[in-house]
């Protein structure tokens, strides 16, 4: 589980590349699910968590950018 400290010190790119290592984790984590062989089901929410998480900071990083960018 990551926390929300170390996404924010992240950069954008930085975020992107783990958005999707966290996506093909979750797809990996569905399809053993589907196949009974997942141990813990309480990963995959917890991966879906972490990609709340990045896909917050990155909204909230494009709407500054955004509001930065009418105020010019």
């Amino acid at each position: 589980m990551m926390k929300i400290n170390k996404i924010t010190e992240m950069s954008s790119p930085e975020l992107e590349k783990e958005l999707g290592e966290l996506k093909t984790e979750l797809f990996k984590l569905r399809f053993s699910l589907a196949t009974n062989g997942l141990d813990n089901p309480m990963k995959i929410k917890e991966v879906k968590k972490d990609i709340a998480r990045i896909n917050t900071v990155l909204r909230q990083r494009e709407l500054e950018t955004a509001k930065k960018g009418v105020q010019d």
